[in-house]
């Protein structure tokens, strides 16, 4: 029942506070480009990402199903994000999580989740056809524990959450949209955003951005999943159509290199005071692209997945950067004496 104490401006603990986050105008990619160039900011969600939408959305659905109840547990497999948002609506259900993770993520992921009482396991990064990559592991360990496997890769429940709240969010803020566009690693983002998005207006152009060391553009392009190459970025990218892809209405993809993406990452913070992470920039590089494509005067949403706090060690570490023969801005470049 409804506490009538409280003003309708406050969140219902934390599920409330997921979500209904701000459509930013770009101002520099937008000038660029004569459209209007929105991002959603996921990363002011309360565990700093997109992924609290698919955590809150696969939880609510187990707890429906009867699949997970209070004192029950949580398994997943992440990048780290999914495994941030999971672990927090656990702790709200009073439910504990253990979170498999490749032991590549970012220092700065790692210890989060293990500041808000996940049950970390790092594994090697291995492929997907290989039995020791983390998904798999991740659906043995729920199995041996009689545990929830979160699954989030084949749940639907992933992008049904997508298709439900992010999508009709957009909507409401937006008014008009051309196109949408952003990165796949599970693909409920794309898919739910999508769906929702074409149910409103079938024109509307759902563009999959995609890095490279991923085969979903060609999968797009030419149904070939092959991968060449490699990308810094972390949680976007694959080599499978997963369950959340698949029926998905995407018209199109653009492939993104690292180059562009940490590009459009520094432009962001210099000149616009938004920090963001690479998956993030990544998808503001497709925007433009999608929004050159189809001429000035267009509106193209992207998704800001989460913020650059994240990868310091990394993406902002200009030792990280040439190692990989990506630039550094200025700033971060040390001073000689």
């Amino acid at each position: 029942m409804a506490d009538s104490t409280i003003g309708a401006g406050v969140a219902d603990g934390l599920r409330g506070a997921i979500g209904n986050t701000p459509l930013i105008k770009l101002q520099r990619a937008s000038e660029a480009t004569g459209c209007t160039i929105l991002g959603k900011a996921e990363f002011m969600n309360p565990g700093g990402s997109v992924k609290d939408r698919a955590g809150l959305g696969i939880i609510q659905d187990a707890v429906a199903r009867g699949a997970l109840k209070p004192g029950g547990t949580v398994v997943e497999g992440t990048a780290g994000n999914t495994g941030i948002g999971l672990t927090l609506v656990a702790n709200a259900l009073g439910c504990r999580s253990v979170i498999v993770v490749p032991e590549t993520q970012s220092r700065e992921k790692l210890d989060f989740l293990r500041m808000i009482g996940a049950d970390l396991r790092l594994v090697p990064a291995k492929p997907y056809s290989d039995p020791g990559n983390y998904q798999h592991v991740s659906r043995r360990l729920a199995e041996e524990l009689g545990a929830l496997w979160a699954n989030q890769f084949d749940n639907v429940a992933n992008r049904d959450a997508h298709r439900t709240t992010t999508g009709p969010e957009i909507l409401q803020q937006a008014g008009r949209v051309d196109a949408f566009t952003c990165s796949c690693g599970t693909g409920g983002t794309l898919a739910g955003v999508g769906m929702a998005l074409k149910a409103a207006n079938p024109a509307t152009r759902i563009v999959l951005a995609d890095p490279d060391g991923s085969g979903l553009y060609g999968w797009i392009k030419s149904g070939d999943l092959s991968v060449q190459g490699s990308s810094i970025t972390e949680g976007i990218g694959q080599s499978r159509v997963t369950a959340n892809l698949e029926g998905a209405p995407i018209d199109d993809a653009v492939r993104i290199g690292d180059t562009d993406a940490v590009e459009q990452v520094f432009d962001l913070l210099i000149h616009e005071g938004l920090c963001v992470g690479g998956s993030a920039g990544l998808n503001v590089a497709a925007a433009i692209r999608v929004a050159r494509d189809l001429g000035p005067g267009h509106t193209v949403v992207t998704i800001l997945c989460d913020g650059g706090s994240r990868y310091q060690s990394k993406l902002f570490n200009p030792e990280f950067l040439h190692s990989k023969g990506l630039p550094a801005p200025p700033w971060l470049e040390p001073h000689s004496a």
